[in-house]
């Protein structure tokens, strides 16, 4: 069944000087009244302790210069300083925080009656016009909004939000577990291991020979006691360090949304770990590695397009025991038997011998089965839990029942 979705399309714009200029001037605007906004609510509280209901538009007669750019702009302002007080009151996410210029630059407008628009090589925004852009994906859909944002590589961006309707993908009747890694990305039940790109390892090289001469350039504009926003050396420098950080970036993007991807077209049922990425990044010697294999966004990927192709994600315990448990006979290893530089160990009651990351994707995929199982009682949700089996041989079976072995 198909289903009613919000996608979001990037686009890189090429704008020229004037509509630079802007840029600037909006990015500016909704980061002063942000900053503003949350000053006030915050100074307000600890004199009253009551909520400030402030808005963009009493700030306009104090601040005239904000009438240069959109009110919409600002408007959304104010739902984003709601909704990160909200999710900082339901949730676990921190207080909101103050803007710096340079940060996330970013504005985000509405369409009203086609306000916002997209031609073949142009897109056109309220109060400015068409900008030159690079169109690669035709939108279908009705647009929404357009959020424009400058990187710190000076490139700029527009994401049109679109609503639009997700045709669900064909049924494949396969499930499978996935276990993350380090070394593999993931490894997966049917034994298909994705080798983990590694993007930071691969330009560390090269970025840190860029912010060794960027921190050689800084002690030379110092010594001659001119702002950094003054000296054009530096400023060349912080160009070239923003764009391998942004080269990293979009490099693991690409990879996380073609990976995704395959694992939603290829499968029915996907079971994942919930890990606790948080608390594994505390760990000083793993933590670049775990930051560079960025599980929580692949996981957040999964989330939405298993949601919007009509597939099925199961998060088991992070408590669950799956490298440690013998998917043959089920016996789990007690603690400290089996450390991180153990990759194969012998189970002590079957003799089998087992490779750690996939015999922890068989565990996670019997363990999602089950879990399937017990929460559903219907005859369709009892079919799509009586998916393919798999044990530590790697014999594949489709059982009369819910086989977990």
């Amino acid at each position: 069944m198909s289903a009613c979705i919000l996608k979001a399309y990037k686009y890189r714009l090429y704008p020229n000087t004037e509509q630079q200029e802007f840029f600037a001037k909006s990015f500016g605007c909704a980061r002063f009244v942000w900053n503003k906004m949350l000053h006030d609510k915050i100074e307000h509280y600890e004199k009253t302790k009551t909520t400030l209901k402030n808005t963009p538009a009493q700030y306009k007669k104090e601040f005239e210069w904000l009438k240069e750019v959109g009110s919409l702009a600002l408007a959304n302002v104010q739902l984003d300083l709601q909704k990160a007080f909200q999710s900082f009151f339901k949730s676990s996410f921190g207080f909101p925080k103050f803007k710096r210029k340079g940060i996330k630059d970013s504005y985000t407008t509405n369409n009203q009656k086609g306000t916002v628009a997209v031609t073949s090589r142009s897109i056109k925004l309220p109060k400015i016009g068409l900008i030159k852009a690079k169109i690669d994906r035709e939108i279908n859909g009705l647009i929404k909004s357009a959020t424009v944002s400058k990187t710190p590589a000076g490139r700029y961006f527009v994401s049109v939000l679109v609503e639009t309707i997700a045709q669900p993908l064909p049924k494949t009747n396969s499930s499978v577990g996935i276990d993350l890694g380090i070394t593999d990305f993931i490894v997966l039940s049917d034994k298909t291991e994705v080798v983990n790109p590694k993007f930071l390892a691969k330009y560390e090289k090269k970025l840190a020979r860029e912010q060794k001469i960027l921190a050689k350039r800084r002690e030379v504009a110092k010594a001659a006691n001119r702002k950094l926003s003054e000296s054009r050396n530096y400023q060349k420098q912080r160009l070239k360090v923003a764009k391998v950080y942004e080269k990293i970036a979009n490099c693991r993007k690409n990879f996380l949304h073609k990976t995704s991807f395959n694992l939603i077209k290829n499968h029915d049922v996907i079971v994942i770990e919930d890990l606790n990425v948080k608390g594994m990044v505390k760990n000083r010697r793993l933590a670049k590695a775990i930051s560079d294999s960025s599980w929580s966004e692949f996981a957040t990927m999964l989330t939405y397009k298993a949601d919007w192709y009509g597939k099925q994600l199961v998060k088991i315990d992070r408590w669950f025991p799956s490298s440690k448990t013998c998917s043959g006979c089920g016996h789990v290893l007690g603690r400290g038997e089996l450390t991180l530089a153990i990759r194969q160990w012998q189970c002590p009651s079957c003799n089998a011998v087992l490779d750690r990351d996939y015999n922890a994707s068989i565990n996670i995929l019997n363990e999602g089965l089950r879990y399937l199982l017990s929460i559903t009682k219907t005859l369709g949700a009892r079919e799509l839990a009586q998916s393919i089996c798999i044990t530590s041989d790697g014999v594949q079976r489709t059982p009369s029942s819910l086989c977990i072995t």
